[in-house]
């Protein structure tokens, strides 16, 4: 099995380093900068429930480098996806699966959903068509992340809690390929079931980051904060029980409810939300990702979702204002 890892920071670098470390699977990652430099001066290392371990992937800084693939896994922040997918069209041969593990709402959300609003496009994530004509969304593996990781130095990625990735084909389907990606990640230690309804499971994770994640970038509040103040906890709320409204309204069902799916968060404690951290970076924010597609999909479903709209309009106000958008 050949598979790249298209931005492999953090989560990618984590799963190329299991990957790598296991030996069955031929791992190429592509990035950039020190972080590249240093995995090709010394390799990768990963800092992992107490042990070290260092790889040697093949790192490269471009697809061309890389060829033809398997699997490409997209590990990138949404806001980078639309400019970096003419670039990896060298990794996309005729039986490429492109494994979508990027964060929010993904531009491949209508296809093969049935119901009304089979194969619409997500204007909000993919504006004038450009990712789903460079990556077509039949070639779509859905990946759900629950790892996290952080890219302590260059060439080091430590690894600090979760080990599950979701896969699921967006036609719901137990498909050879969703089969076989999931025995490669389980042989690498990872939890990594295959998933009838992926969407179900990909709203469980976007509840709350619609909601923490914008809350944190207008407040510089971490989750305990946001979570435990009585105003912000019932603005949170507000905007999840909107997202569920909208969701099921789309066949999604939730197997918990709001004030489980906030509590879990509750429990990570003191931790910078990833928007507020590229807030306070200045790297672009997933605004669009994590809660302009929501605001959208209300619009489709004839949902109302003011909290969510007002939210987003302070939230792209904020960002645009940082320089973040």
């Amino acid at each position: 099995m050949k598979l790249c890892i298209f931005g492999a920071g953090a989560i990618g670098g984590l799963m190329a380093a299991k990957l790598a470390a296991k030996g069955d699977v031929d791992v190429t990652v592509i990035a950039r900068g020190p972080h590249l430099a240093a995995m090709q001066a010394k390799g990768l290392t990963l800092l992992s429930e107490g042990q070290e371990t260092v790889v040697h992937p093949r790192c490269v800084a471009s697809a061309e480098e890389a060829g033809p693939q398997d699997y490409v896994v997209i590990t990138l922040k949404a806001p980078a996806l639309a400019g970096a997918a003419a670039q990896m069209q060298p990794l996309i041969g005729g039986h490429t699966t492109i494994v979508s593990a990027v964060n929010g709402i993904p531009w491949w959300y209508f296809h093969k959903l049935s119901g009304p609003h089979e194969g619409r496009r997500v204007t909000s994530v993919d504006p004038d068509g450009t990712v789903e004509r460079l990556l077509p969304p039949e070639k779509v593996l859905g990946c759900i992340i629950y790892p996290a990781a952080e890219v302590t130095e260059p060439g080091v990625v430590e690894h600090s809690y979760g080990d599950r990735f979701t896969l699921g084909e967006p036609d719901g389907s137990r498909s050879e390929r969703a089969n076989a990606l999931a025995a490669a990640l389980v042989a690498a230690g990872f939890k990594a079931p295959v998933r009838p309804k992926i969407r179900d499971e990909m709203w469980v994770k976007l509840w709350g980051n619609m909601a923490f994640n914008p809350l944190s970038a207008l407040t510089t509040a971490t989750l305990d904060v946001i979570t435990g103040e009585p105003e912000l906890r019932a603005v949170c709320r507000q905007m999840m029980l909107e997202g569920q409204a909208i969701a099921e309204r789309l066949g999604v069902r939730f197997a918990i409810d709001v004030d489980k799916r906030i509590a879990g968060g509750a429990e990570v404690g003191a931790h910078k939300t990833s928007m507020l951290q590229d807030l306070e970076r200045g790297r672009p924010m997933e605004v669009d990702a994590l809660l302009g597609s929501v605001v959208e999909l209300s619009e489709i479903v004839e949902v109302p979702a003011p909290t969510c709209r007002t939210v987003l309009a302070l939230l792209r106000t904020r960002a645009r204002l940082a320089g973040c958008y």
